[in-house]
Formats: C-alpha cells, structure tokens, sequence
C-alpha cells in the first residue's frame, strides 16, 4: 500500500483520536483508551515495516506514547491502592453489606436488652454470665470507692497487648463462624450482647451507672462497634454459602469470602485502637467527665461517619469504581480421577471433592460413631464418664487438639474402650470407603448383599485394632503418630476391600505399594491431621460454651449434672470431628492406592497400549466405525 493511501485510509481514525486524548480525565473511557491503544500499535507496527523512515511513522510513535501516557498515568502505586481502600473500596464494601449490618446492630442491640432486662428480672443474672469471681471482684472494688480498679490492675503495655489479642481472637472468631451459613456469627453477638448488657445494669443496679458509662465506653464505643461490624462481615461471609444465587456455592462463597475478609481488615486498626484506649486511656478515671464524654462522643462520630454516613454519601454521589472480585474460573465438573498419578495436594484437594459430592454420607456415618460411642460409654461408665474423659483447656488452642482427641486411645484402666474404639471407628472409615470403592469399580458392588458388605466390615476391624493397639500407649504425640501409622492401616483397609482380599494378603500387597512411596503418604495424612486440628479449635470455642450456657440458662441442673452434661456434649464433638476426619482420612487412603497402583504398575497405560493401532482416527480424532 501506498503511503499516500495508507494515510488517508486512517487519518480520520487518528483524528478522532487525538480528540478523545484531548478531552478531560473524567470524560475518558478506559476501555475506549485501551482499544484506542491496541489500533495505534497495529499502525505503528505497519508503517514500521513499510515506512520507517517517513514523517508517518514518527507521528503514530508521538500519538501511541500520548495514548500509553493516559493508560498509565493514574495507575495505582502501591501507597494509592492503599488509599484508594480506605477511601473508595472499604466504604463500597460497607454499602453493599448495609443489610448484613442492620441486622448485625439490630440483633446486639436487642441481645444487650435480654441481657439488661434479664439482669432486672434476675440480680444472679449477672453471676451466670459474668462469674462468681469477676462480680465479688467488682463489689469489692465498689466498696472501697473505685469501681473501675480493675483496668488499673496491670501494667499499660502488658493490659493493651493482651487486650488486643482477645479482642482480635472474638472478631475473627464471629467473623469465621459465619461458615455456619451466618448464623454462627449470629450466636457470637447474641452471646456479646447479652454479656454488655448484664454488665451494664450490673452497675447501674450498685448505683454507679454514670462513672460505669463513661469508663466503660471510653474504649467500648470502638470494642463494641467493631464486634458489630465483624458481626456483618461473618454474615456476608454466611450469604455467599446459604444464598447463592445464579452462581454454583463455591463460587458464591469464593466472592463472599473476599468481600468479607476485606472488612474485617478494615476493622483491625479500630481493634488495636481500642485496646489501645483500654489499656492506656480507660485507667484514668479521674480525668473530668466533660473531657471523658467528648472523646466517646467522637470515637461514635468517627464509626457513624466512616460506617454509616461516608458508604451512604458516596453510593449517592456514585462510586470511582466497582469493587476488585475474585477471577472465577469456569464451570468444571469436578470427578475423581483413579487412572492418574497425582500429587499429594492433588489428592487433598480431591478428597474434598469427594466431600462435595459424598458429605451426607461422611456426615451421617460420623454422627452414628459419635452417637453409639455416647451412649455406651455413658451406659458403661454412668456418671463416672467424667473421670474417663477429662478436656482441659489450655492458653493455646492447638495443645486441646492434642489431649482431647489422643485420649481417646490412650487407655490403660479401662480395657473395654479399646474394643468399642475399634468397633466404632471400624464404622467410621467403612461408610466411606465403600462408597469411594464404588466410584471406581461399580461392578465389583453390583448385587451384592448385606452379607458381602458384612464380611467385609470385619476385615475393617483387624487394621482399626492395630492402630487403637499402636496408639493406645500415646500422650500428647498421638496426632504425630496419626499421620505415620493412620495412613498405612487405612490404606490397608480399602485395599482389602477394592482388591477383594484376605487381610493378610492385603496386609503384604498393603506393604508392596507403600514401600517406597511412604513421604507422600506422610506430607498427605500430615495435611489432614492440621485440618483435623483447625476444625477442631473452631468448634471447640465460645460457640460450645455458648450453646452450653443457652442449656444452663433454661434448664434447671444441678452441678454435677451439669458437669455430665457438659462432658458428653464434647465428647460427642471430639468423637464426631474424629469420626470425619477418619472417614476423610480414609478417602485420602483410597486415592493415595491408585496413585501408587499407577506409579508401580501402570494398568491404565497397559489397558491403552492394547488398543494402539486398533481404532481408526483421522486427524487425530476417532472415526466412525
């Protein structure tokens, strides 16, 4: 092409260009820009080849760099992507969870009134909520003329930091429970809000209601918010898993995780800011009341504007931009793959494919451990059950994992609960291995009767009686050796079944694949064993103590019932959460037997080889027979 008629092809389009360029940075289309953008280069890159030395080629080089420069030039630097969060995103975030915090405040604001309302009704009300000890503690310090003594008991730094951890541990732990489809988080602020609530008319009752007010909300109007605003954070966690919408559950909870996850960092500097106050503020109880009075008075004034007034002023005057989601990838129909290699994070992440898929089947055959280990231990033992099993609780949440779940096997009294841990547990990890059993050979179940399944229960019952054998002599390393000796038992239960085999020849066929390939067998099972934990520290939180309270509250017990009680309820949690993780930890062994049956023998590849040269393709595709 000429160069005369390259140019007047095109000048037309340059001149529409150099007009947008030319128009302000609020009227500029971005997306215009980019395709502006992409046709520049293209010419660019044509008179290059074809004109690079004419004038042509120097004006397209000028005009793509104006165009790069208006791409570029607002760019977010790290420091401004920061800015714009707290200036821009954060509020927008804010706004569209405005229903979740509604009735994040609507349901604290009304536990605060049970909670003064019961105290009313109830002068021990307090006592139930608050403990003996912490209401002797204040009436003491009431008597001797300074009711807020107890934020001057401890040093400022070592009050603040600890403080702060608390706090940050109840925020993440009412945005977390959001899991439970919101209404965990929904648990955690009744359980705040009735606990503000008897405090405060705890005080008002002893007539230092005013003196209580000012010192306890000189740090609680930015405490209490943000439980409040973590609060909404776990419900819009809870709504991506409980309303979907068009979108599959994963990918709904994908997206409200991460609007979720941005609010709570958004209320962490208020966190540290309040035990902060609590810590070096809230002790100086003889600073005036006009100066107290302002400062709550401002801290309400920051939380409404940035949390209620800024959200609502900006969606009117129209947001800079929407918010960054979550890059969802494409709909794929997750299976399970038993004719590949894979790695142990491919495996880990297929057995909770499995658990998509199976988790009535999971859920159910742990229920019916946890159930059973309940009431025969509770028949056996009777109310002796609570010097059978005992849950300490210790500062860090992992060493409860440890101790309460390792006791379970570790048994040298009673010589009957080894036999019901082997019975039990032999149901735990059956349920699922037969389903994955299933899954990768149909035809081995077909027809098959009730005693086909039965004779096979009690091949379950040998591998389960060596691991409660192994582990039985164990203390705080038992989750340790879980991981080296569960994953070799387990897979030596599901080959006697998928194999059709006598234990013992599992037992050798058992040894034959794992030999070798027992690392990946150990990074596998070591995964699991820190879900199992995490899950367990989760469960094992407020949200028991909660539900044990709301038991108490209603339901006239006696202490020593009341310790029974208290003592089956995690029992069954612990057992249930082994019982799961059993059953998991036994899909994970299925999974683990074909990657190695591929890895040492390879029977898919020899059943393609067979057929090499076989079907006829064309164009590599298979032809029509």
């Amino acid at each position: 092409m000429r160069e005369t008629h390259f140019i007047k092809q095109n000048k037309e389009k340059w001149k529409e260009f150099e007009k947008i360029l030319e128009q302000s940075d609020k009227n500029k289309d971005p997306s215009k820009l980019n395709e502006l953008f992409i046709q520049i280069t293209d010419d660019l890159s044509y008179s290059r080849t074809f004109y690079p030395n004419r004038s042509v080629r120097v004006y397209l080089n000028n005009l793509a760099q104006k165009i790069f420069y208006n791409i570029y030039k607002n760019k977010r630097t790290r420091l401004g992507r920061i800015w714009y969060f707290w200036t821009d995103e954060l509020p927008q975030l804010v706004y569209n969870a405005r229903y979740e915090f509604m009735l994040s405040f609507a349901v604290f604001f009304l536990s605060f009134l049970i909670g003064v309302l019961s105290s009313m009704m109830d002068p021990d009300f307090p006592r139930i909520i608050l403990g003996d000890s912490y209401v002797d503690m204040t009436i003491a310090n009431i008597e001797s003329g300074d009711p807020m003594a107890v934020y001057k008991e401890r040093g400022e730094f070592g009050m603040s930091l600890g403080i702060t951890a608390n706090n940050l541990n109840v925020a993440f732990l009412t945005f977390v429970t959001g899991l439970l489809f919101g209404l965990g988080s929904l648990g955690v602020i009744i359980f705040n809000g009735v606990m503000v609530g008897a405090f405060q008319y705890f005080f008002i009752e002893k007539g230092v209601f005013w003196e209580s007010f000012l010192t306890i909300w000189t740090h609680g109007t930015l405490e209490i918010s943000a439980i409040i605003i973590a609060g909404a954070a776990g419900l819009t966690l809870g709504r991506g898993l409980a309303f979907p919408g068009t979108l599959t559950r994963i990918q709904s909870f994908q997206l409200s995780a991460r609007r979720g996850l941005k609010i709570m960092l958004g209320i962490a500097p208020i966190i540290i800011t309040a035990g902060f106050i609590e810590g070096y503020l809230t002790r100086y109880t003889e600073t005036p009341d006009s100066v107290r009075l302002i400062f709550i008075l401002l801290c309400l004034a920051f939380i409404l504007y940035y949390f209620v007034f800024h959200p609502f002023y900006l969606a009117k005057q129209g947001f800079r931009g929407k918010v960054r989601e979550t890059e969802l990838a494409p709909d794929a129909i997750q299976s399970l793959v038993f004719d590949r290699i894979k790695s142990p994070g491919e495996i880990f992440a297929e057995v909770f494919v499995f658990l998509g898929k199976y988790l009535g089947i999971i859920v159910q055959s742990a229920l019916l451990t946890a159930t059973l280990y309940c009431l025969l231990t509770f028949l056996i033992f009777g109310e002796d059950i609570n010097n059978t099993f005992n849950f300490p609780d210790y500062q860090i949440p992992f060493f409860n994992a440890l101790w309460h779940i390792g006791q379970f096997f570790a048994f040298s009294t009673y010589s009957v609960l080894p036999i019901i841990n082997t019975f039990l547990f032999a149901i735990a990890i059956f349920i699922p291995a037969v389903a994955l059993a299933r899954l990768s050979k149909p035809e081995q179940f077909e027809g098959k009767n009730v005693g086909f399944h039965i004779i096979h229960f009690f091949k379950f019952l040998l591998p389960t009686a060596i691991l409660q054998l192994l582990l039985s002599t164990s203390d705080w390393y038992t989750i340790l050796l879980l991981a080296l000796l569960m994953s070799f038992c387990l897979a030596w239960a599901y080959i006697s079944l998928r194999e059709d085999l006598n234990v013992f020849n599992a037992l050798g066929r058992t040894i034959s694949l794992l030999s070798g390939n027992f690392g990946q067998a150990l990074g596998l099972f070591s995964l699991l064993i820190l879900v199992l934990s995490l899950f367990y520290c989760f469960t094992d939180s407020v949200l028991l103590w909660f539900f044990v309270d709301i038991i108490g509250w209603n339901l006239a017990l006696e202490e020593s019932q009341m310790e029974l009680l208290m003592t089956l309820i995690r029992t069954f949690t612990s057992v249930f959460l082994l019982a799961t993780f059993m059953g998991l930890a036994t899909v994970a062994a299925g999974l683990l037997y074909h990657s190695l049956l591929e890895i040492e023998e390879a029977p898919s590849l020899k059943e393609k080889i067979k057929y090499i040269g076989i079907g006829k393709r064309i164009q590599g595709m298979e032809a029509e027979s």
